[in-house]
Order: C-alpha cells, then sequence, then structure tokens
C-alpha cells in the first residue's frame, strides 16, 4: 500500500462521501447486523499508518506484544495462555519477516513460522502521548460523533495468524478501521450466546469469553455450537467494519502483518450493563479469590491489574446503580422537554473498559438512538438501511455448510465496490498490568495453564463450572433486573 504523506490535497472525488456524518450515524446507532462502510476514510491521514510508518514516529519506543501458537488446538489461545515480550516496532517487522536480526532480540525465544505475535489493545492517546497532533490523523466525526479522534482510539498490530478469543463487548457498538492487511471476522448475533458457550474465565470487564475455539471447534464438547451461525467477512485496507451490540466476534490475521484502529461507541444501555458488570465482578472475584492459590488457576485475565476486595466491588456496584438511575431520572426529564426525537447527542468519550473512579460523576447521560428502541420491525428497519456498494452486509455463512469447521463464505474485501485507556467507561482500574519479562527462554505460559485443557474425565464439579452457570449473561442480566427493582422501591 502506498504511503500518503499528511495534508495532501485530496485525489479526485476524494472529498465526495456516500455517507452524511448524520446519515452515517443513524446507520451506526440503528443497524443491528454487522456491515462494512466502503468510501468513507479516504481523505484520512491515517490511511498511511502502516507497521514502516509507525515504527518511525515510534522511533524506538517499546510496546508490549502477546505470542500464540499458530497450531490450531480445541481450546481458545486466552491472553492468559500467551506469553509476553516487550519490543519496537522495528523488531516486531523483521521478526516477522523472519530477519537473522531476530536471533539475539526480543523474539528470539519464538520461532516465526510457528508464532503470531499480536501488539493489541494498545491506547493510542497514551503510545502518541508526546506526539498528540497525530490523534487528528484519525476522524470518527465522518461519521456523525465529532470531538472522537485518536485519543479515543485503540491500535491493534499483528502478524499473520495472531487472532482475538470469541467474545462480545458488554459495553457500546464497535467502528474497526483496517489500514494495512486483511483481518477476518467471524461474527455471531446475541441469540447465538448458549451456542457459543460463554465463560468468564478468564475474567476482564466488559469481556464474555466463549469457551469455543470457533477456528476448530470441539463439538463433542459443544454441541450446541453447530446450532451458531457466523457471519464471516474479511476486511481490507480503506474499509469500515460496524460490530453492533453484543454481536460475538473472532478475529484473525490473515497478511503478514495487519494494523487496524477501532473506537467503541457508548449506548444507553450501557447503564444497565454497567450494574451487571458489577455484580459478575463482585461474585467472581469472591469466588475466586477463596480458592487455594496453589492451584495455579489464572482465572484473571493479564487487562486486570488485581482481584478487588469485596468492599471495593460493593462501591463499584452502588455507583453504576447510582448512575443507572441518574441517568433514567435525566432520560426521562429530557423526552419531557423534547418533542424532537431525532435531537443529536454527542457521545462522548468511548465506553469500552473506561475507568469510573467511585463516588465520581458521569459525563452526562446521553440519549441516543439505537436499534432496541425503534419500534419498527426488523424488515422494515432494514428496508430503511441503505445498503449497496458503499454499504455492504455481512451475511450469515450459509447453512449447509456448517460452523467453522467448515470453509467459510465470506465477503472478500478485495472484491467489494474499510486512548487513553482511562478515559472509558466501565473499566475499574487504570492500566494493563505490568508483566515482568526475563530474559531467560522460558516455557511459554499457555503450555502450564492445565484449568482451560479440554476435560477428558471429569469427576466433580470445579468453581469454574460453577461460576459458569452462575454468571451466565442470562442469569446476570436477572439478577441486575431484580436489584435494580429492589432499589427503586
Amino acid at each position: 500500500m502506498a504511503e500518503a504523506e499528511s495534508g495532501r490535497p485530496p485525489a479526485p472525488g476524494e472529498g465526495v462521501k456516500p455517507f452524511t456524518p448524520e446519515k452515517a450515524k443513524e446507520i451506526v446507532m440503528s443497524l443491528q447486523q454487522p456491515a462494512v462502510f466502503c468510501n468513507m476514510v479516504g481523505d484520512w491521514a491515517a490511511l498511511h499508518w502502516n507497521v514502516k510508518y509507525l515504527s518511525a514516529v515510534l522511533d524506538g519506543k517499546t510496546i508490549q506484544f502477546r505470542l500464540g501458537l499458530k497450531t490450531v488446538d480445541l481450546v481458545p489461545q486466552f491472553e492468559t495462555r500467551c506469553s509476553y515480550v516487550e519490543a519496537t516496532l522495528e523488531e516486531f517487522l523483521a521478526w516477522s519477516c523472519g530477519q537473522p536480526s531476530c536471533l539475539s532480540g526480543p523474539f528470539s525465544c519464538y520461532d516465526s513460522s510457528k508464532y503470531w505475535a499480536y501488539a493489541d489493545y494498545k491506547y493510542i492517546a497514551r503510545i502518541f502521548e508526546d506526539k498528540p497532533e497525530i490523534f487528528q490523523d484519525i476522524r470518527w466525526s465522518d461519521f456523525g460523533f465529532p470531538g472522537r479522534s485518536g485519543k479515543e482510539s485503540t491500535l491493534w498490530i499483528g502478524s499473520e495468524g495472531a487472532n482475538t478469543p470469541c467474545h462480545l463487548d458488554s459495553y457500546g457498538c464497535n467502528l474497526v478501521l483496517q489500514v494495512e492487511g486483511r483481518k477476518r471476522w467471524h461474527l455471531f448475533p446475541p441469540g447465538d450466546t448458549s451456542f457459543l458457550y460463554p465463560t468468564r474465565i478468564p475474567y476482564e470487564e466488559s469481556s464474555i469469553f466463549s469457551k469455543v475455539n470457533v477456528a476448530n471447534p470441539d463439538l463433542k464438547r459443544f454441541p450446541k455450537f453447530r446450532n451458531s451461525t457466523a457471519h464471516v467477512v474479511t476486511l481490507s485496507p480503506g474499509q469500515v467494519l460496524l460490530v453492533p451490540r453484543h454481536w460475538w466476534h473472532y478475529v484473525e490475521s490473515i497478511d503478514p502483518v495487519t494494523v487496524s484502529i477501532n473506537s467503541w461507541i457508548e449506548l444507553d444501555a450501557d447503564h444497565e450493563a454497567r450494574v451487571e458488570e458489577a455484580i459478575t465482578r463482585m461474585l467472581v472475584c469472591a469466588i475466586k479469590s477463596a480458592e487455594n492459590p496453589s492451584d495455579g488457576d489464572l482465572w484473571l485475565n493479564p487487562t486486570e491489574v488485581e482481584a478487588t476486595s469485596h468492599e471495593i466491588n460493593l462501591q463499584y456496584l452502588n455507583q453504576a446503580v447510582s448512575v443507572y438511575f441518574k441517568c433514567q431520572k435525566t432520560s426521562v426529564s429530557a423526552q419531557a422537554h423534547s418533542s424532537s426525537a431525532a435531537a443529536e447527542r454527542r457521545t462522548g468519550t468511548s465506553c469500552k473498559r473506561k475507568k469510573r473512579e467511585v463516588g465520581s460523576e458521569p459525563d452526562g447521560c446521553r440519549l441516543l438512538t439505537h436499534g432496541f428502541d425503534l419500534s419498527a420491525s426488523k424488515a422494515e428497519e432494514l428496508q430503511e438501511i441503505p445498503f449497496g456498494p458503499h454499504l455492504i452486509q455481512v451475511l450469515p455463512q450459509s447453512q449447509e455448510m456448517g460452523s467453522m469447521g467448515a470453509a467459510a463464505v465470506e465477503s472478500d474485501g478485495r472484491d467489494l465496490p474499510r486512548e487513553n485507556e482511562g478515559e472509558h467507561i466501565g473499566k475499574l482500574h487504570r492500566r494493563r498490568k505490568q508483566l515482568v519479562m526475563s530474559n531467560d527462554c522460558e516455557m511459554p505460559a499457555h503450555q502450564m495453564d492445565s484449568d482451560s485443557s479440554p476435560c477428558t474425565s471429569q469427576t466433580a464439579l470445579s468453581t469454574n463450572d460453577l461460576l459458569d452457570c452462575l454468571v451466565n449473561p442470562h442469569v446476570i442480566n436477572l439478577v441486575a433486573q431484580l436489584l435494580l427493582e429492589r432499589t427503586a422501591v
């Protein structure tokens, strides 16, 4: 991909976008199925953020990479099962290309033909804190979110095979810009949740993982996965994918090097979701912290700093409930003083993993139109969505092909006419866990994680079995409803 210079004049036709910001926002906030925006970011300076360019900008700054095996196991490669190194983008690029210079570098213990590396979930505001002007290379205002830039976005850099285990995000919807290389997305609708065997182990606030490795499902252990319906798409540079609220997704890099940028868009429904996440945190931390530490169960995801105390978790729950009712009251008041249901509200900061200090006030209770508030039927909704060469539906995989074990039916991008962590709502902690790296070539963590291996002859129920039932999304939703009803009395 040819690099573009920042500030260059737009090419003929570049300034004409298929959707106005208002229309793009309407689509984002109302469409309840994944879709790909085309020809919307041709004038974004971020399109030249390939690894070579970013390496020059960072000028030797190191970032953390997660490493996993390319071999496809029946068990998902959760972050607790991966190894971690600190390296520069220059070292990563040399390693991914198989250059001999990597024999003594931070990747020296990992054969690039056997391992993939992923610099995932890197907050742009933190990485480029000394270069804030670069935030303006990303203009989510073109999608109807004024003021949202790279400061409210995250960066993902991976080698071929790098992947994110199948999960759903508890908060918001997601806009993803593909910059370099291609990524294949496998998406499942919220209605498939029971078929994906949800789990909160490893625990991470705002992420509900699937126990199924959707790239190589163990159908004997997870037979209901056969009933799931995958929507598969290959995202190419310049395209932007919309991942609606609570859609499951498994993402894999399919080119030697990939770069993506995303931003989570806050929704009104997140206020209740934060109550559910607070309940989940209390239960998981209480039960798992009671176990014998010598069991070696890596239940806490590396993105979580520590298992917070019961007192802190209770404060967090009360704060979430307080914010919920405050926003409910504000919503009712605003509706009484406004006759325009289409009134625009700025969404504010992105919601995924945002720190919310106990006792702090919300940034504002925003009245956002989203799919769950639409009264029209699903068929009527889809008829109003302007699908075409500039907005491509991500269609379901044909039923006769079966689930992920069969060849994927996809929309390939080549054939289509693409923060600061402390500013994300819902995250209780400020930073990712800082892992201490050893100079020795130790056994990768994924080879030591016995809890995640398939059960062959389980004779007794484990704590994790109990938690899978106790904090099942359906159960937690019911508990949250009962708790809110009790609080409202």
